[in-house]
Order: structure tokens, then C-alpha cells, then sequence
């Protein structure tokens, strides 16, 4: 003799169905926010944020990326950026376009910075193209190279620390 098994109304079937796909819903909600906290310098609590004596002259975030292009005392720009999902951090030299973008270089991977996207690329190849979701530019006269500091201290070398906290992976819904 068979089990017994109750009967299974198709109705009941479906809306099980559609009860387990609302939360997919709602998780991927959130990456439709908006743009992380920031303030004139950059995001905050974030590397993409530039620090006096440098100062802000561009910031953007993609889904997955956070950049800021500071340029320091001397007129040297620096690229700052970090990835979303796991905090991974870069800050290097970076130098600006003919065409207004900027460029950094690292390990031989290159970074295009425009107020349209971020670039990532080797050599002709383009490993990964984001659209800008929220980009700032500095006001041209309210930028100065002039810092009221003193300080010649050089660079430092040190590796990064770990990731601020609104770096840590999964809180962008990456």
C-alpha cells in the first residue's frame, strides 16, 4: 500500500513560490540607495577621501567602487580607491588626462577615472568598465595647490591598516 501524502492544491504551490522570491526582492533592493556619506573632501570613513593638506579635485562611486583623486601641496594628484565588497584598498601616483580623466597604475593594471566611469584595464584589454552612480568634482576656484601647513613630511611607505568600517564587505549589497 502507497503512503499517504496530502493533496497539493496548485494555488498553495504558486503562492509558496511567490513568498520565496519577495525576499530576493528585498536583497537586491538596497543597491538601488544612494550615495555613501560624504562631504567636500570625500566619502567618509572611507580611503576615497582625501586628507589635509591634500585636497579633493574629484570623487565618485560605481556599484562596486569607491575613488578620490587628491592632489597634494606640491600639485601631485593621488589615486585612492577601494572596493566595495571586501575593503581591498589602493592609493598610488596618478597623473590627468588630455581629456580631463585621471590615470593611476598598479602591478601593471591600469585605472581610468572620468566623471562617467571607472576603468579598469591591462595594456588594450578592459577587465572591468563601471558606470559612475555618483560623482563630485571640486569647484576650479575654490581649489588651491596652497596649503597653510608647513609640514615637508614625505609620504609614508607603511602598508595600509584594515579597512574602515564602511569598507567591510557586504553592506553595499555587493
Amino acid at each position: 500500500m502507497s503512503s499517504h501524502r496530502p493533496p497539493r492544491h496548485p494555488l498553495a504551490l504558486a503562492g509558496v513560490a511567490a513568498l520565496a522570491s519577495i525576499p530576493l526582492f528585498l536583497v537586491a533592493a538596497p543597491s538601488a540607495s544612494s550615495a555613501p556619506p560624504s562631504d567636500s573632501q570625500g566619502y567618509l570613513d572611507s580611503t576615497a577621501r582625501c586628507t589635509a593638506p591634500d585636497v579633493m579635485v574629484v570623487f565618485g562611486s560605481t556599484e562596486s567602487s569607491r575613488v578620490a583623486i587628491c592632489r597634494d601641496t606640491d600639485g601631485d594628484y593621488e589615486y585612492r580607491g577601494v572596493r566595495v565588497r571586501d575593503g581591498a584598498r589602493l592609493v598610488v601616483p596618478a597623473s590627468r588626462t588630455s581629456d580631463g580623466g585621471f590615470t593611476a597604475t598598479n602591478d601593471g593594471i591600469d585605472y581610468l577615472v572620468t566623471s562617467t566611469d571607472l576603468v579598469v584595464s591591462v595594456g588594450e584589454k578592459v577587465i572591468r568598465d563601471e558606470p559612475m552612480v555618483d560623482f563630485h568634482e571640486a569647484e576650479s576656484s575654490g581649489t588651491s595647490t596652497e596649503s597653510p601647513s608647513t609640514s615637508s613630511e614625505p609620504t609614508p611607505t607603511t602598508p595600509l591598516p584594515p579597512p574602515l568600517p564602511a569598507e567591510v564587505g557586504g553592506d553595499e549589497g555587493n
